[in-house]
């Protein structure tokens, strides 16, 4: 079926470029190179795991006419290590693809290495006045947060993978219509790879210099979901935050809700200081930080416990050295998360990351679980 879709798509994007009525035509190119290295542990002198990732991405874009557009963007993944020997169905959870059309192709699966490619996006975009269509794998963004986003019920993503910028897409109907300069009104319906159809309106309006948004509709037909988000500032400080609550379709006794506030300032000096805080009555059930760290991710699971406190900083030190560190504060599991992380340009388009992960907490044992991740990334944009 992947492969049927593909053949019907590129002709078609070849006859609408050769119809486009003499309008201006245009294809482009960009995406990046990366290989990164990583190990997790416990404790540092003790036995790690390693892993190596080389990354590639690809984004493709033709304007094949003034309101049309194509769009198709794929990551390859090379990796290999400890995590591929030693973790049972590794290769199937890296090459999982949660959409409705199966655009994930496993390309090797060997005991030491897999070789994995992934369609992330995949879409038509029709615009005309204030007008606007897409059809295809999208990335759906109703998030207001850096962090947590309770109303991102699309596409949901974990705040520790910063190695997938792009972020997950959707295979979804997107229709807005701008109804003002600081107003619209969007409706999407998106299904997935167990056909279970996620639709929701939303209507985003300004107020006082607050941009407001209301939503509501059906999540994976098992929750009717009501939401609303906001973004402004208090004297130059950004203040944010998205709520949104799920009644269940089959327990109607059944209510959740999950709520995140956050707040940013930038000096003069450059000097980045945020802080967001996340509250939710959802009954979780991890039993370690690695259950959650691995897990496919939506809306009602972006978190393992029910309230998060963030606070983050980040400062350039030069023009080509920039280092940074968060921390997340767990009361309720007694842990918390802490991430130093630097990056050096070597020169233009070139990056040298490195970053560290600390998890720390009891869950529902007595003993204290320790977790570590330290990654180190070379990238190449082009």
């Amino acid at each position: 079926m992947r492969f049927y879709i593909l053949t019907i798509l590129f002709p078609l994007i070849l006859w609408l470029g050769i119809t486009g009525n003499g309008q201006a035509q245009k294809f482009t190119m960009n995406g990046y190179v990366s290989n990164m290295q990583s190990v997790m542990f416990e404790e540092v002198d003790d036995l790690w795991f390693s892993e190596n990732l080389f990354h590639n991405r690809l984004n493709f874009k033709y304007y094949a006419t003034d309101n049309l557009t194509f769009t198709m963007e794929l990551r390859t993944r090379f990796i290999y290590g400890d995590f591929v020997k030693t973790i049972p169905g590794y290769s199937d959870f890296i090459s999982s693809d949660a959409g409705y059309v199966d655009l994930s192709w496993l390309i090797a699966d060997k005991p030491s290495f897999i070789l994995t490619t992934t369609i992330d996006r995949l879409y038509f975009d029709y615009s005309i006045g204030k007008f606007q269509a897409r059809v295809g794998r999208q990335r759906i963004n109703w998030a207001q947060n850096l962090v947590w986003n309770p109303n991102d019920i699309f596409n949901a993503y974990s705040y520790f993978d910063f190695d997938y910028a792009e972020r997950p897409g959707s295979d979804a109907i997107r229709i807005q219509y701008y109804t003002g300069s600081s107003s619209a009104l969007e409706l999407v319906i998106k299904t997935d790879s167990s056909n279970k159809i996620t639709g929701a309106g939303k209507y985003l309006f300004g107020v006082s210099g607050y941009d407001i948004q209301i939503l509501g509709g059906i999540l994976s037909e098992e929750d009717f979901v009501l939401g609303t988000g906001w973004s402004g500032n208090i004297k130059g400080a950004s203040f944010r935050g998205e709520f949104s609550w799920f009644h269940s379709l089959e327990n109607t006794h059944k209510e959740e809700f999950m709520i995140s506030i956050s707040s940013d300032y930038t000096f003069k000096n450059s000097l980045f200081f945020g802080m967001e805080f996340l509250y939710s009555n959802i009954d979780y059930d991890y039993s370690s930080f690695g259950e959650f760290y691995f897990t496919t991710l939506s809306v009602k699971n972006i978190a393992f416990t029910d309230i998060n406190l963030m606070a983050q900083v980040s400062y350039p030190f030069t023009p080509l050295f920039m280092g940074s560190f968060a921390t997340i504060y767990y009361p309720s599991e007694k842990g918390f998360f802490m991430g130093p992380s630097i990056e050096y340009s070597l020169k233009e388009n070139l990056f040298l990351n490195f970053v560290f992960q600390h998890f720390r907490g009891k869950f529902d044992s007595d003993s204290i679980q320790k977790t570590s991740f330290a990654f180190l990334r070379l990238k190449w944009n082009f």
